[in-house]
């Protein structure tokens, strides 16, 4: 009997230790897999003394995105538009009074003021109106297409025809012309550099820019990113360094480049007219000391007016300034401003701005601009 119980006893621990084998053989079946672990790099032997380390590869720098510009003469096709009497304020008022089935007095006088208001000043307005009344009131009526022969005659007169309008970029004996770009900040002086670089690009100029304008911070990088368009380079110092050390620089940079032209940025303030002389006229003469400068080109806001017309003056005071450049004369400006700004300088107008993209920058054509005043379309 005792080895019966016994017998048994065996039996139930036998079947419990199969059931528990079968538990946890089935268990294992159902969990996941265990991913394999990752492969830890190999722990690095300290080098021995003297044994050079390999250098870390950087990352390859991204080359900065270029272009070609355009070819200067193809731009002028832009000015009709952007002058034309649809979009033009001045022009739009012009074409419209002189249409009218008669001129009398108060024709006369709507004329007056809109030419006035276009900024083309008091004296050009009186000649322009005296001119008119000679040739179209004779009678009192109007005949509008020898109403716009007359005015085109008299525009082209006061805008003047005779002018040497090309850039003096001629250097001597072998160095750079030198092109010295002035003009109040926010006038788009700096955006001006950066489209007239193209321009020069596209005639076939070797060109070097100098970012003199140093108390500006966002110039020289602005400055930076025009050149980089067209693959020029720009030569830039310190923010709040002396301006006419990087003009220097920018002038040997060009010599030893082969450069045949440089283009420098100046400050634009004017705070006092006796520190932006002394600033202007120091940057010259060490510039001088390398080469001539052939240029000086003064920028103006087409849309500013009379101020306009009062920086040329400050500025025709403190360097001799021999073109103009009005940015911005587009549909925003009423373009009379280049006939007062002429005189007020006795210097032309050289290029014109007529919009805001890359190659919105032409040489200023004056019947390419009376044209585009008198057109409708």
């Amino acid at each position: 009997m005792d080895n019966f119980f016994w017998y048994v006893m065996a039996a139930v621990a036998a079947v419990l230790v199969v059931a528990a084998i079968v538990i946890v053989v089935g268990r294992r079946r159902e969990l996941p897999p265990v991913p394999p672990a990752p492969e830890l790099p190999a722990k690095q032997q300290p080098k021995a003394e003297g044994e050079p380390v390999a250098p870390t590869q950087p990352e390859p720098a991204l080359e900065p995105e270029s272009d070609v510009p355009e070819a200067a003469g193809s731009r002028l096709t832009r000015l009709r538009r952007r002058l034309s009497a649809s979009n033009n304020p001045f022009a739009r008022g012009l074409l419209g009074l002189l249409a009218a089935d008669r001129l009398d007095t108060e024709a006369w006088e709507d004329l007056e003021a809109t030419l006035i208001t276009a900024d083309l000043g008091v004296g050009p307005t009186d000649e322009l109106i005296g001119a008119l009344r000679r040739e179209l009131s004779i009678d009192g009526t109007s005949d509008p297409q020898r109403a716009k022969e007359v005015l085109r005659a008299e525009l082209l007169r006061l805008v003047g025809t005779d002018a040497d309008r090309s850039l003096n970029l001629a250097g001597a004996d072998g160095v750079p012309g030198v092109v010295l770009v002035v003009g109040v900040n926010g006038t788009g002086k700096t955006t001006t550099i950066g489209k007239l670089a193209r321009v020069l690009v596209a005639e076939g100029h070797q060109v070097v820019l100098a970012a003199a304008d140093t108390f500006r911070a966002a110039a020289a990088d602005q400055l930076q990113t025009w050149g980089s368009r067209v693959d020029v380079p720009v030569v830039r110092g310190p923010e709040g360094g002396d301006p006419a050390s990087v003009a220097f620089d920018a002038i040997e940079a060009g010599l030893a480049q082969g450069a045949d032209v440089v283009v420098v940025d100046t400050a634009g303030r004017l705070h006092t007219k006796a520190g932006l002389m002394d600033e202007l006229g120091k940057i010259k003469r060490v510039i001088e000391r390398k080469a001539p400068v052939t240029e000086v080109l003064l920028v103006i806001d087409a849309t500013t007016g009379q101020n306009g017309l009062m920086q040329a003056k400050v500025f025709g005071e403190v360097v001799q300034v021999t073109g103009i450049v009005l940015s911005k004369l587009d549909g925003s400006a009423k373009g009379g401003i280049v006939v007062p700004v002429q005189r007020e300088l006795g210097v032309p107008v050289k290029l014109i701005g007529l919009g805001e993209g890359p190659d919105d920058l032409a040489p200023f054509d004056p019947e390419g601009f009376v044209d585009a005043l008198l057109s409708e379309a």
